[in-house]
């Protein structure tokens, strides 16, 4: 018992850990295929393709009784969620990565967290008291996180040669001068990716406390993603050529980051939010940025400058401040006030940022501590 119990507390340590392995792989093949002349749009229809096919027979099999009634309200939000991720994330953070670099851009992404904390309080989903001590380190790790990004833009420094990365190809030297010319542009795209990013998060923590059926939302994410960047794709790539795949990495990477990154990945995020938060998710992306660091001076050849290694280490920084912050909503007095107010209350609303109790209740199930209350009269007057 005691075994499983610890078990339970690791396991979403571990999902995530494992998740950004298969992540760091995503942005490998991904550059390496656009490198290579493959349309993004294009690239973008294929990877959610790919992943709604692979989903969808296990989204039938395993949840045919368990899958809820789909209602309009979440039908929108799957829509939504497959314009967020699949066609602004996956196309601005594309288009970035062309312009700069695989680890440039997954030192960006470490913004994620950052971004989805300010869109959660926005929406009132995340509690914030100034007086509090895990309030102020949520906030600072917020502006720290932004200045390392904005560090990151102003500044690149000098190039840090490293032995088995300092016979990079003439090709590979035209294309870093090209980027060098679009290194703002590239920056200021890849962060429009990591917001449309964090909305998607917030987004998906939300729809699944409507729709608990892991494997189908993702699978019918990915639909809902194929069919809007087709639409985009199309008018853009009109030769049928740009739609052509061979045996090389133009079938390679929309099987990878179809499966992996999109497939895997969105049922992971969902099994993990049941019992954490969009935050939590997105807490271990400098992992990350660690091993695209070390595959991609590798595979591609990049060039590690400076200034990307100073600024994705306040990045970090700011980015552990905000999961510290959060970390203190788990085992703080704030999260016992909040369960005793939803047991006095009994038309309360459970919102989407959540943690298992360590408690338990009566009858042996894991309780919820609700972060943030919504009374369902205040929910009646926006038409939900």
């Amino acid at each position: 018992m005691k075994q499983k119990m610890a078990f339970d507390k690791l396991k979403p340590y571990l999902l995530m850990i494992f998740l950004q392995f298969g992540s760091a792989g995503n942005y490998i093949v991904s550059k390496q295929t656009l490198n290579r002349g493959m349309n993004r749009y294009v690239l973008v229809v294929y990877r959610n393709a790919v992943a709604a096919l692979v989903l969808a027979p296990f989204a039938l099999v395993l949840e045919r009784k368990t899958r809820p009634k789909l209602t309009l309200t979440v039908f929108l939000q799957i829509m939504a969620l497959g314009f967020l991720e699949p066609v602004l994330d996956q196309g601005f953070s594309y288009l970035g990565m062309q312009y700069t670099s695989a680890t440039y851009t997954s030192a960006i992404m470490n913004t994620v967290p950052s971004f989805t904390f300010v869109i959660a309080c926005i929406f009132r989903l995340e509690r914030i008291n100034i007086k509090e001590f895990r309030s102020q380190a949520k906030i600072i790790g917020t502006l720290v996180t932004l200045g390392g990004a904005l560090l990151m833009t102003l500044y690149k420094g000098p190039v840090l040669n490293l032995p088995w990365s300092s016979s990079a190809s003439s090709d590979q030297e035209s294309n870093g001068q090209s980027s060098d010319k679009h290194w703002v542009a590239g920056t200021l795209l890849i962060l429009l990716g990591c917001v449309a990013w964090s909305g998607f998060y917030v987004l998906q923590s939300i729809t699944l406390k409507k729709y608990r059926a892991e494997i189908t939302l993702s699978s019918l994410i990915c639909f809902a993603g194929a069919i809007q960047s087709s639409t985009i794709a199309i008018a853009f790539e009109r030769h049928p050529a740009g739609w052509a795949v061979g045996w090389d990495s133009r079938l390679f990477a929309p099987l990878y980051t179809g499966i992996v990154t999109s497939g895997i990945t969105y049922y992971v995020q969902g099994i993990v939010m049941k019992t954490r938060d969009p935050v939590f998710v997105t807490a271990f992306n400098p992992l990350c940025m660690i091993i695209v660091a070390a595959l991609s001076s590798i595979a591609l050849a990049e060039k590690l400058h400076l200034g990307s290694i100073i600024g994705g280490v306040v990045i970090a920084v700011g980015l552990y401040s905000v999961v510290w912050g959060k970390s203190k909503d788990y085992s703080g007095p704030a999260a016992a006030s909040s369960d005793n107010e939803k047991n006095n209350n009994n038309t309360a609303q459970e919102l989407p940022i959540t943690t298992a109790n360590t408690g338990t209740a009566n009858d042996g199930e894991t309780k919820l501590v609700t972060i943030a209350t919504l009374n369902y009269n205040d929910k009646k007057s926006t038409g939900e």
